[in-house]
């Protein structure tokens, strides 16, 4: 059997962590034919990019609850996040109102949205993305009040929500943690909250999303499949995934 490569490995224990909360370093090496240290290394770049956490001698799923913070989520999966913001970006108009929520992808969406966009009107809870759209003075920018979450670099809260609810949007932009079947899911409770009236108040919502949350359930749900009007991603989903978005008709676009 040829060998795997960097990328299969790393999707390969992806895959076996969820099937399996922990996994040794020397079973994976067995199973892949390559040398304790080579796995180790992906074990490392894997836990860096906050999506597994390291154990001793291998590695175990992230606990449902648990997330890294938007600075170390924003250096992981940047080729792809960026090929998804400018896909994404591709599909604005000009005059369009648009709500977009805090996340490492939709920053990256907001970072091709200021070089593309005109005429635009963005609501957001994210500083970060609010500061990335001002540099294109064409789109106005409306920044929600609330708590502000240092590690998120975004502000949550009743008050943020209260907001929100007196604006109507053509689209919402968001991104989550998690995608399956049973539908899109987040750790972080006060982002969820967030991301349901996001979707309440616009026409149509489109889910940024890249590989590595597919087919991942977390503690909070946000909204079914069904709440979607499309998905952008860097690849097809497959399996069961891919079939419940099929059956429920979502168009998924692939950056």
């Amino acid at each position: 059997m040829p060998r795997l490569g960097k990328a299969a490995r790393r999707e390969r224990i992806l895959r076996e962590l969820e099937r399996h909360p922990h996994v040794r370093i020397s079973e994976l090496a067995a199973s892949f034919g390559v040398s304790t240290e080579t796995v180790r290394r992906d074990v490392e770049a894997l836990s860096s990019e906050g999506l597994i956490s390291r154990a001793y001698g291998g590695a175990s799923a992230i606990p449902m609850g648990a997330q890294a913070p938007f600075s170390e989520r924003n250096q992981a999966y940047i080729e792809e996040r960026t090929r998804i913001g400018q896909r994404a970006a591709a599909m604005v108009r000009p005059g369009e109102v648009l709500m977009i929520d805090a996340g490492s992808t939709t920053h990256q969406f907001a970072m091709a949205l200021a070089v593309s966009g005109e005429d635009l009107t963005v609501l957001t809870n994210s500083v970060a993305i609010a500061a990335t759209l001002g540099q294109n003075a064409s789109i106005q920018i409306i920044l929600c009040p609330g708590d502000f979450l240092h590690l998120e670099a975004a502000v949550y809260g009743p008050e943020t929500l209260d907001f929100l609810s007196r604006y109507n949007a053509n689209r919402a932009f968001i991104g989550a943690s998690g995608l399956s079947a049973q539908g899109i899911s987040d750790a972080n409770r006060a982002a969820v909250a967030i991301k349901r009236k996001m979707v309440a108040q616009s026409r149509e919502t489109f889910l940024l999303i890249d590989r590595s949350k597919f087919d991942r359930h977390l503690v909070a749900t946000v909204e079914p499949l069904e709440a979607l009007a499309g998905i952008v991603c860097d690849r097809a989903p497959a399996g069961v995934l891919g079939d419940t978005l099929v059956k429920a008709g979502i168009d998924v676009q692939i950056a």
